[in-house]
């Protein structure tokens, strides 16, 4: 399955990016256009939602730290949520768990 991907807006303040399908070396390029806008909208807070993320690898992680970096750097909160099966398994083993809070 390819990747799907969706801003959504909560409010002003809070922006939920939800993936699915494969954030893969191919797909991970789709998505640092996305990555750039929700930058440049500096909100208060971002969630990126994982529930229908279904496989990552190490680009995929890659481009979720670059956002982490780069919301960081603006005062941007980060939460990371959803991640199950093979995604979760992944950021267990890199524990990026740890970095993202998650559950």
């Amino acid at each position: 399955m390819a990747l799907t991907f969706s801003t959504i807006d909560d409010d002003e303040n809070e922006l939920v990016l939800k993936l699915g399908g494969q954030l893969d070396a191919l797909s991970a390029s789709e998505l640092l256009p996305t990555i750039d806008k929700v930058i440049a909208e500096k909100r208060k807070r971002i969630v990126v939602e994982l529930t229908d993320l279904e496989l990552i690898d190490s680009s995929g992680v890659a481009a979720i730290v670059a956002l982490y970096k780069r919301s960081r750097a603006i005062g941007t909160k980060l939460k990371v949520v959803g991640a199950r099966d093979q995604p979760l398994a992944i950021f267990k083993l890199l524990r990026m768990d740890k970095v993202f809070n998650m559950a």
